[in-house]
């Protein structure tokens, strides 16, 4: 699903999502060859949303029309946060390498929109040249006038990361009175990116959980959008655990009184900058939390397709009931005399309107727009000359959001997904922590003594030992009956003591000898530490007596 690059691929610059230049899209009825799946979104928009959306007015209402870039762009992350919170730094965190124009500091650095995008050659596009270039998604930008295009530029680098996406930076000031010096809709621009983006990052320092009210507004402005939203509480390292755990708190109360949804919003702890930690107490905990923000960064392409079908058919969904909307004013409305108060009484009526159309056409409370975002611009309408809804119209939008060719093409693209095996980043954040010694979980847990020459259990086999021989074992092994009674001192549940039982028991007897009963107790320490046990034991922790290679002896003293 993301952007189509013919005949400039390249084998040394390929992604981990190049995969999607590669996809195959299938034959409608009209013999039409669709190469993407996008390709076929877009034809379907085209042809059966677009022209009701002009006949309803729908683009004056709710949002501009969609174009061939708005399809065929790469996903947009957008970051949004006050200043002093690291996303600019988050952002240089994550492609390893300075941006044209990139500024960072305690102080305000950025009052605009950037957007970070991959270009041949390096260098900055302003706002004006950039909402004219039919390549970007940003056309529709022109609407909110020239004192906004003078605010967002577009700064390109030939990166690895930007190949497979594209990530917005934004401007979030503070104080009240910074709100009014703004001559655009800053809320409405925010609505517009987080209608197109596939992700929204809301970025906090955990020096300063305060939400201004411009960034109250800001959070406002992606309801209907919160499958988008991840939450980063950055610098995390600046703070010990019992602070950390009180900043936490803090800010899950703080979202609650924002953001009006009973999901809890998904938050990220970390220090997202390439310098050394402050605090290391917490280090696990940030590479966990770092690895999986990447995971989630790193799916977006893959998942592009289908996001950017969920968004067709919310937006198909809301046009429907747009034109319902519509075509029942329109058949209230008097065709000469007392259009005006005709029109003040259905506007003051629209609450009860959207209650009898939802129950005359069964639609969920849930797809209606705003009722008082709706009745201003209804209000500033001079003319309702519509078109009477008829039933082809409806028809069209039932076929976008049950369309069996919509479903169909999804499941080819998730077959190829699953089919196919991600490539990673080389040279960026994405790549530097994911193999090698530093990689996540490398040594600790189930991993330690994957590099050892000996056998990591023989370390502590003269205390399992003892431990052993006082359960009388018979034959040179205990039964499961004496095994139960000393692995149950543990408190571990039998579930876990169950699947530890299966590790250990190498030769499937049902008994355990001296080793296999010093790999039980290994496990259970390993468990017993925070890590988890894998569905099959590693072959650094096989005892030697049970390997099948039997050099391998060599390297254990069983005499120990």
């Amino acid at each position: 699903g993301g952007e189509t690059e013919r005949g400039r691929d390249r084998p040394a610059q390929r992604t981990m999502f190049s995969w999607v230049k590669q996809e195959q899209g299938g034959r409608n009825k009209d013999g039409e060859m669709y190469q993407t799946v996008t390709e076929g979104l877009q034809s379907l928009y085209l042809k059966k949303l677009l022209p009701l959306e002009e006949t309803y007015l729908f683009h004056d209402f709710h949002s501009p029309a969609l174009e061939a870039a708005d399809f065929q762009s790469k996903p947009m992350v957008l970051l949004v946060g006050q200043y002093s919170t690291g996303k600019t730094t988050f952002i240089r965190y994550l492609l390893e390498q300075d941006f044209p124009g990139m500024r960072i500091g305690p102080e305000p650095t950025t009052d605009g929109f950037i957007a970070v995008m991959y270009g041949e050659n390096e260098g900055i596009v302003p706002g004006n040249a950039l909402v004219v270039d039919p390549k970007k998604p940003f056309r529709k930008l022109n609407a909110f006038g020239n004192s906004f295009l003078n605010r967002i530029v577009c700064e390109q680098k030939p990166n690895q990361v930007l190949q497979s996406i594209s990530i917005i930076d934004t401007g979030i000031l503070s104080g009240e009175t910074h709100r009014f010096t703004r001559c655009y809709d800053f809320a409405e621009v925010l609505r517009w990116f987080g209608e197109r983006v596939d992700r929204i990052i809301l970025l906090f320092d955990a020096h300063k959980l305060d939400i201004s009210d411009e960034f109250s507004e800001a959070i406002r402005a992606f309801k209907g959008q919160d499958d988008k939203i991840r939450v980063v509480l950055n610098k995390a390292d600046q703070v010990d655990t019992q602070q950390l755990m009180r900043v936490y708190g803090a800010l899950m109360w703080s979202l609650g009184k924002v953001i009006n949804t009973p999901e809890v919003v998904r938050v990220y702890l970390g220090s997202f900058w390439a310098k050394p930690l402050q605090n290391s107490e917490n280090r696990r905990l940030f590479e966990a939390e770092s690895q999986d923000l990447f995971k989630d960064i790193q799916s977006l392409p893959r998942n592009a397709a289908l996001r950017k079908l969920n968004d067709l058919i919310k937006r198909a969904r809301l046009a429907k009931v747009h034109a319902y909307i519509i075509s029942y004013l329109k058949k209230e409305m008097p065709s000469l005399f007392g259009r005006e108060k005709k029109k003040e009484e259905l506007i003051s009526r629209l609450p009860e309107i959207y209650c009898i159309l939802q129950r005359e056409h069964h639609i969920s409370p849930g797809d209606f727009p705003n009722v008082a975002k709706m009745q201003a611009v209804i209000k500033g309408q001079r003319s309702m000359e519509v078109i009477v809804l008829s039933p082809k119209c409806t028809l069209g939008m039932d076929v976008i959001v049950l369309s069996p060719k919509c479903t169909l093409g999804m499941e080819r693209h998730t077959r190829k997904r699953t089919q196919t095996n991600s490539k990673k980043y080389s040279n960026t954040a994405f790549d530097g922590s994911q193999d090698g010694p530093f990689g996540r979980g490398y040594g600790e847990g189930i991993s330690a003594g994957a590099d050892a020459e000996d056998w990591i259990v023989s370390r502590e086999k003269h205390r399992y030992d003892e431990i052993f021989y006082m359960l009388t074992p018979v034959n040179g092994k205990i039964t499961g009956v004496n095994a139960k009674k000393e692995m149950m001192n543990s408190r571990l549940p039998n579930t876990v003591l169950g699947k530890i039982w299966k590790l250990a028991d190498c030769d499937h007897d049902g008994m355990l000898d001296d080793e296999e009963f010093a790999l039980a107790q290994h496990l259970i320490k390993v468990k017993l530490e925070g890590y988890e046990l894998p569905a099959e034991l590693p072959e650094h922790l096989v005892p030697p007596s049970h390997r099948k290679d039997p050099t391998v002896d060599a390297m254990y003293n069983h005499s120990e």
